[in-house]
């Protein structure tokens, strides 16, 4: 249950190869292991979750891409190494090695991921006896098998690409992500890779990265929780030979990265589990841009606002609700309320042209947008969430049953 239509094309990144194979983590033949190799000189950028208990695979990778360059990525789905004390990083360390061993690469060139049950062993020799065949299927046109084989509860796969010609060269950027539930991210998302064939020094790309993931990633919420296993990785292979570091090509490559952040964020507000709706959440006129986004997760992520959603019940005083309560300065008396194109609340009140009919035919769309303008300032974002289903509790309350 998805909402919107979906896109499973792509262009493969030159200096990129991928594979994905079954280990047996998810069951048989379910694809639950993929291996990223990059071109020898590649930069590689992250961020990762700010979550006191961050999974023994973030604490890895953090450190070994402090220490050198990335040539591979490792990941597993169906268990979310996370929780699991010293043994977690000793098993995501044994992976490492692993790779090592069957690519010639240095342990600390591994950078491993994992995503799915919290709190139980990693199951190590699944993913080291599979990686003889992983590193065989290795092309670089294996993008969509990757994205694949990183789903958890996702219901289809998130990857999106983008081409543009800079300084009379192309340049290719292709990215996927997994992420159904548990997403407030508090950096990024469960997991997203994007790779490119830019040039750009590692510097730079983790300044791009940082700026892309708060304009979409940071701004999406399906349940308010964030994962312990959050990380988001963007990889530049240089094969292109397109210097984007600074002036025009760096204004270009921009304009293309943050257009596929967010296009990979909002896929996975659409296949939010039980998703049946995808809302746009904008606050306007606000003093400060903390401000808005304040009011705006309020509203998002409101338990009694999202079951209206899936209703398709036009109650605006949950909306109203849902602001008083936010942890910011308002003047309830300037406060303005939208929903699409239909004022629901002028100036604190109802609005005296409001009819039920009016805002219920616009709250039956699969796609919303929820206007709140504040009226006090300049300030403007954008939070995108989805509806809360009975399917949402049913998903997650047999996520291990």
């Amino acid at each position: 249950m998805a909402v919107g239509e979906a896109s499973t094309e792509f262009e493969p990144v030159p200096g990129v190869k991928l594979a994905s194979v079954p280990c047996g983590i998810k069951g048989q033949d379910q694809l639950d292991l993929v291996l990223f190799e990059f071109e020898p000189g590649s930069t590689t950028a992250g961020v990762f979750t700010q979550s006191h208990f961050a999974a023994a695979p973030v604490i890895i990778s953090k450190d070994h891409l402090a220490k050198r360059s990335a040539r591979y990525f490792l990941i597993n789905s169906g268990n979310a190494n996370a929780a699991t004390g010293e043994a977690g990083k000793s098993d995501a360390l044994t992976c490492c090695q692993a790779v090592s061993q069957q690519t010639g690469s240095l342990p600390d060139e591994v950078l491993p991921f994992s995503t799915g049950v919290i709190g139980e062993k990693l199951q190590v020799e699944h993913i080291t006896n599979a990686l003889p065949d992983l590193k065989a299927e290795l092309k670089e046109d294996n993008w969509l098998q990757a994205a694949h084989g990183i789903m958890t509860t996702d219901t289809r796969p998130k990857i999106c690409s983008r081409q543009t010609v800079i300084n009379d060269q192309s340049v290719t950027i292709t990215g996927i992500a997994k992420g159904a539930g548990m997403i407030q991210p508090n950096m990024a998302t469960m997991l997203a890779y994007v790779a490119t064939d830019a040039q750009l020094n590692q510097t730079v790309l983790q300044a791009l990265l940082e700026n892309s993931v708060n304009q979409s990633f940071n701004r999406i919420t399906v349940d308010s929780d964030t994962s312990t296993n959050d990380s988001c990785m963007l990889t530049a292979t240089g094969v292109s030979g397109v210097d984007c570091n600074d002036g025009p090509a760096r204004e270009a490559f921009v304009e293309l990265l943050d257009d596929l952040m967010r296009e990979l964020a909002h896929a996975i507000v659409r296949d939010g589990e039980g998703a049946t709706k995808f809302v746009a959440v904008e606050v306007r006129g606000g003093k400060a841009r903390e401000d808005c986004l304040e009011v705006a997760y309020a509203i998002a992520n409101s338990p009694l606002m999202k079951t209206a959603l899936f209703a398709s019940d036009a109650n605006w005083g949950r909306i109203v609700m849902a602001i008083g309560k936010a942890n910011v300065e308002l003047d309830a008396s300037k406060i303005d309320v939208f929903v699409g194109d239909v004022c629901l609340m002028r100036a604190g009140g109802r609005e005296p042209a409001y009819t039920e009919a009016a805002g219920a035919a616009v709250m039956a769309h699969e796609e919303i947008t929820i206007t709140v303008d504040l009226n006090l300032g300049e300030a403007v974002e954008t939070v995108w969430t989805s509806d809360l289903s009975h399917e949402y509790v049913t998903i997650n309350a047999e996520y291990r049953t």
